[in-house]
């Protein structure tokens, strides 16, 4: 195999290379059924076998209790942010949301389409990128939930603990950060995720929630677009997305094999740790664009102090085999996304070419 590059997207992104290669060897034919599993019907007992286990897995890694259920969507997690008011926010209801970012303030724009919606915290408009204080966060009473956004890819941030909103149901936007380490699940009614960045490929959507929260949709909804049709058909109401689940499968084994979400999270700290500490000894070469405390263990936001200094960073990194480290086209600078399938050795290459690229045009 010839040397891989050191892979920093932010989605798609990095798959473990122990996935890809099973992927590769059962791809054109998948447990010796003579076909692949792009081939075979989704009705068939090989992909429900697939579908049932997955859903399985995902509910053992995040600890849920009985009552959750497992949705394999599509339409990435910005279909979701139509989806949950048009299902959730009846008309003596608000929608509340915590403004976090980019990520967050697309879904709220998308819930003023379909009711009313209130801010129950933001943060800071000026300095660097922070996430709000969890005691800043107001919740009315008649909140139909509580929509935050776990990390903002963008911006590099994360919450490190999730408010308490007691009878108000918590739903988390957790597309670039979900399974990166041990959190309480169970205080979430509902939890989604884009899969292309910490899960899987592109191409599927992935839903965990409390059944009763959403076995109830309105019968004006479109059906496609209705919570309760995909829990009755076990996301199978329509052709899935048969490769993706596949690959979402594999990743959630890795996962469990290599020590489950406290591994993960134990890494994730450690390999970062690499990079932001490069960051913070570089006497001002280099600035990350987060508080410290609110910076993300899963997008590593930075600048240098000239846009002709980004410009050399990006054309010698990627001479030097690294991808992604341009920022996202919103905000320039720099971002490293550091997903649980990126390998500590990786991080290890970054900081020390950042040192090595600070120390010649320092």
């Amino acid at each position: 195999m010839t040397k891989r590059a050191y892979n920093f997207n932010a989605g798609p992104a990095a798959l473990p290379l122990e996935v890809l290669q099973q992927a590769q060897q059962e791809f054109v034919d998948f447990k010796g059924i003579g076909m692949s599993i792009m081939e075979i019907s989704h009705r068939s007992k090989e992909y429900e076998q697939v579908n049932g286990e997955t859903q399985q897995l995902l509910l053992e890694l995040l600890g849920l209790p009985s009552g959750y259920k497992v949705l394999f969507l599509q339409g990435g997690a910005s279909t979701q942010f139509a989806m949950i008011p048009m299902n959730l926010l009846t008309a003596d209801k608000v929608g509340a949301y915590v403004m976090t970012g980019s990520w967050a303030e697309k879904a709220y724009q998308e819930a003023q389409l379909f009711g009313e919606t209130f801010l129950a915290a933001s943060s800071n408009e000026s300095g660097p990128l922070n996430i709000p204080a969890l005691s800043d966060i107001r919740v009315p009473d008649n909140a139909a939930y509580l929509h935050v956004t776990s990390n903002e890819t963008i911006a590099g941030t994360q919450f490190h603990e999730f408010p308490d909103t007691g009878s108000v149901p918590l739903i988390g936007d957790m597309s670039s950060d979900i399974l990166s380490r041990s959190f309480d699940a169970s205080k979430f009614a509902m939890i989604y995720a884009g899969a292309q960045k910490n899960l899987g490929p592109s191409g599927v959507t992935v839903v965990v929630a409390r059944e009763d929260f959403l076995k109830d949709s309105p019968k004006h909804v479109p059906t496609m677009l209705r919570y309760s049709t995909h829990i009755k058909n076990d996301s199978l109401y329509n052709t899935p997305p048969a490769y993706s689940v596949y690959i979402v499968n594999l990743v959630l084994k890795w996962i469990k094999a290599n020590g489950g979400l406290s591994v993960m999270e134990q890494r994730n700290i450690e390999k970062t740790a690499l990079v932001y500490d490069t960051i913070d000894n570089s006497g001002g070469f280099y600035e990350g664009l987060a508080t410290k405390d609110s910076r993300s263990i899963m997008n590593i936001t930075f600048k240098l102090q000239s846009e002709e200094l980004e410009k050399a960073f990006i054309k010698e990194s990627e001479a030097n085999g690294f991808v992604g480290l341009k920022g996202h086209r919103s905000v320039g600078h720099l971002r490293a996304s550091t997903y649980n399938a990126v390998p500590y050795e990786s991080c290890k290459a970054l900081a020390d070419f950042m040192a090595d690229f600070q120390k010649r045009n320092g």
